[in-house]
């Protein structure tokens, strides 16, 4: 596969998700595009009677076989590929490893914005329609004639638009396609255009300049005022800029057009999110520590070796990872090569892009999904174009098209959201390797609490680590105790503040100390149960109980995996009796509790019910920072990556939430989460205290989190997973299959494992486990069964489960249902 060497036919990979067509086709590129088509390329073909989105993989001198009249590329989406012939090959390693289709593979590559947009414009055909008129032989019925009326006045009429105002005129929109007086016309557009405005300049040389002002009549000193600020501030302006700065109108600046002095013209402008936030001088770097400064220079070492390396740079929190980052990528520029930083979505605080913007610029451009679609785009260009050389960016920045990349850093590599829940169902720290094998670069993986399976990695001998054990200001890490629940409700204590949490909030407060409170449950109460008849409200599309909510005097009961909602009920549905009562404990009821308790406290909460718009997320930080509140109450998205110099004290109001879920790594899930979280305490002058709430207090993993050891937990828990044969292990292929009726998704996947148990003859290769129900058995509608596949070498398996996934979705998909397929699945509900 080559770009070099231009072929008469392209191989395109269509944006069609159908696997009946998931393969390359062949298509001849005119004369016209003969430069213009690159591997990388996006183009608009023809397929059958549709006009599509696809993207050059390769050429051909030889034309598909068996293929009489092989049809041209139609246009070409961009001046510049957006893909490297790196990224294009990446896409092919995602369909493999991750069963996905290729058209799914190479649309993950690029960001919200960028891929383009097909719809089907309505016309009428005036000649079949006035044919049919006039012979009289076809009656017209008024919904169909209320379509020709429309299609009649000339404005642009879309298909999807017209069903969606007007599902009633489906069935006539259909017999008129039929009778020929309606045709469909396939338009591709690009979803985010670029942004253009208007720029004006003088491009007059000196004398002709001085020339022109000379006969500029005394009167007009305003055109004379405002030619000299342009020539002064050039060499062009955006004309709203002028208009702003000289207190002009346009027609200041027309009248200068008009005599020559002047010239117009459309600017390209980038749609910048950070745009005047971080000016002033660059900030120089921190003086490292011993241990910062070695693995600095371990890192630095490794991209010098021009080889591809695996880091793992293992910290307690505070101990200065960042700044690491930080050098470790002006090293790498130094060399002449560009770096990605992946942070956690929930980590992307105006806090963290200061740093990378203070300490480099615009060299840096920043990809997350807080970001309008034309900012992503506009950041995305430019990182394409080489104008910018570092990318900070959520898991899917791993996808960013820099070329000679030195060093790929994920910050806090245990993070789920590392972890794309939809086809190809890819994980960031994989592809990150892959793009690392590529380059020759350096993958460094940060984490104080790493995943099983990057210290298995270690433990293997697959990559390299550095420990980072003492915080970066020497201070020590908090002091943290374990409160046993079961002790407080001994003692009479039904609240859900313990008594030594209900004292060190009463003594920070008066401190004018800061507090954070972490529960890992939005809402109100988990559930609501009549004590007479054990009833439970349900979600009626999925099989778990419904969420009380109670909020500005209402009171709803909300199913967080559909969004179901429905007043909530003071009677019993079932025996209508008036004991119904709520149980389990939210954030919700958390802060109406700390409001009743500590009437002074001032309050924030963060979880998904009040970061919901734009800028919330930062602008609540923002307030806590600033000293508007003393205490801060939330949910995972407050556990990691924060610093506030103020907090003394953080509580876990129950440390149990993520303990009992029904998946292998609730442990590890628990360990990290705590670990995380009581890092947030006593960063900086003040001491810090963590307490954390349970029902547990003798499980291993809140106990080693007390403690922050991470090295007794990973051995505990990786001789468990070695006993039950867990990742990591081995890889863990998980088939979900969903319809609305039970007993079709359980025939899928009963047949799919009988035919697995009969390809695999050997466990050294796959163990099939028995098939059942999903931990959640009803989502959304559908109900759902799993099957796991335990697999031990995957180059000899993965041809296996293609064959099976394919056939077997198939399958489901005649019957109106779905199977999907996820490797190494990190959430197994």
């Amino acid at each position: 596969m080559s770009g070099k060497v231009k072929l008469p036919f392209a191989e395109v990979i269509v944006d069609i998700h159908a696997r009946e067509v998931d393969r390359p086709f062949h298509y001849r590129i005119p004369e016209a595009f003969a430069g213009q088509v690159h591997v990388g390329t996006r183009v608009i073909v023809p397929f059958g009677p549709r006009r599509l989105e696809g993207y050059v993989i390769g050429f051909s001198s030889e034309p598909e076989p068996d293929v009489k009249n092989i049809k041209e590329i139609l246009d070409v989406l961009d001046e510049q590929p957006p893909l490297t012939e790196e990224l294009v090959k990446l896409a092919d390693w995602m369909s493999y490893r991750y069963l996905s289709s290729k058209a799914a593979s190479v649309q993950a590559l690029f960001p919200a914005g960028v891929r383009a947009r097909t719809s089907v414009r309505l016309t009428l055909k005036e000649d079949v329609w006035n044919k049919l008129r006039k012979s009289g032989s076809v009656g017209i019925s008024p919904k169909e004639q209320q379509i020709l009326d429309l299609l009649a006045e000339g404005a642009p009429v879309y298909k999807d638009k017209l069903l969606k105002d007007a599902p009633g005129l489906k069935a006539p929109l259909q017999r008129l396609l039929r009778l020929g007086t309606v045709e469909e016309k396939h338009e591709v557009s690009q979803a985010v255009q670029t942004l253009y405005i208007t720029a004006v300049s003088c491009t007059l040389r000196e004398a002709d300049f001085q020339k022109a002002m000379d006969e500029i009549p005394a009167r007009a000193f305003k055109q004379k005022e405002v030619a000299r600020w342009i020539r002064m501030h050039g060499p062009s302006i955006p004309v709203r800029d002028v208009l702003r700065a000289t207190h002009t109108t346009y027609s200041t600046i027309n009248s200068l057009v008009r005599k020559g002095i002047l010239v117009l013209s459309q600017v390209e402008e980038r749609r910048n999110p950070y745009a005047n936030r971080f000016t002033g001088e660059r900030e120089r770097p921190l003086a490292l520590t011993g241990e910062q400064e070695q693995a600095y220079r371990l890192i630095a070492s490794a991209m010098a070796a021009g080889r591809p390396d695996r880091i793992l740079l293992q910290g307690v929190t505070g101990s200065g990872k960042t700044e690491i980052y930080l050098q470790s990528i002006a090293a790498c520029m130094a060399q002449g090569r560009k770096a990605i930083v992946l942070v956690p979505e929930i980590s992307l605080t105006p806090q963290m892009v200061e740093r990378f913007k203070r300490r480099f610029g615009d060299d840096v451009a920043v990809l997350h999904s807080r970001l309008s679609q034309g900012e992503r785009y506009d950041e995305w260009k430019r990182i394409r174009r080489g104008t910018a050389s570092i990318v900070v960016g959520a898991r899917s920045a791993v996808f960013a098209p820099l070329e000679n990349l030195g060093l790929i850093v994920i910050d806090e590599e245990h993070e789920l959201s590392y972890k794309q829940e939809e086809q190809p169902k890819y994980h960031a720290r994989e592809v990150a390797w892959q793009r690392a094998l590529h380059h020759g670069a350096v993958l460094v993986l940060g984490s104080a609490t790493p995943s099983l399976e990057t210290r298995f990695m270690i433990e293997r001998g697959e990559g390299r680590r550095i420990l980072l054990p003492t915080r970066f200001n020497k201070k020590s890490l908090p002091t943290v105790r374990v409160i046993d629940m079961r002790q407080e409700l001994q003692a009479g204590n039904r609240s859900m503040f313990s008594r030594p949490l209900h004292h060190l909030i009463l003594d920070r407060l008066a401190k004018q100390e800061q507090i954070i409170l972490f529960l890992n449950r939005r809402g109100y109460s988990s559930f609501i149960l009549c004590r007479n008849c054990g009833y439970v409200a349900r979600c009626p599309d999925c099989d778990i109980s419904l969420t009380y909510h109670k909020a500005h005097g209402f009171e709803v009961l909300r199913c967080h995996y559909c969004g179901h909602s429905e007043p909530s009920v003071s009677q019993c549905p079932s025996c209508s009796s008036p004991h119904i009562r709520t149980f389990g404990t939210g954030t919700q009821r958390v802060e109406e509790e700390l409001n009743k308790v500590f009437p002074a406290a001032r309050v924030i909460r963060m979880d998904v019910d009040t970061t919901g718009t734009k800028g919330s997320h930062e602008r609540l930080l923002q307030q806590f920072r600033d000293g508007q509140a003393d205490i801060l109450l939330g949910t995972q998205m407050i556990a990691k990556g924060l610093d506030f110099p103020r907090v003394s004290l953080v509580g876990v109001i129950t440390a149990d939430t993520s303990l009992n879920l029904p998946d292998f790594r609730a442990a590890e899930r628990t360990f990290q989460l705590l670990t995380q979280v009581a890092g947030r305490a006593g960063r900086h002058e003040t001491e810090g205290v963590v307490l954390v709430q349970t029902y547990h207090p003798e499980h291993y993993a809140i106990q080693y989190a007390v403690t922050q050891d991470y090295e007794d937990f990973y051995r505990q828990e990786i001789e468990i997973r070695r006993t039950l044969d867990n990742p990591p292990l081995c890889d863990l292929a998980v088939f979900t299959a969903q319809h609305e009726n039970r007993a079709a998704a359980e025939r899928w996947v009963r047949s799919l494992e009988k035919r697995l148990r009969a390809e695999f003859h050997t466990a050294s290769v796959a163990e099939v486990l028995p098939a059942c129900p999903a931990p959640i058995p009803k989502l959304q509608g559908k109900h759902r069964y799993h099957l796991c596949v335990k697999v031990r070498d995957f180059a000899k398996a993965q041809p296996v489960l293609l064959a099976g996934y394919l056939e077997s979705s198939r399958l489901a998909r005649e019957q109106g249902g779905t199977i999907t397929i996820d490797v190494n699945a990190q959430m197994i509900l």
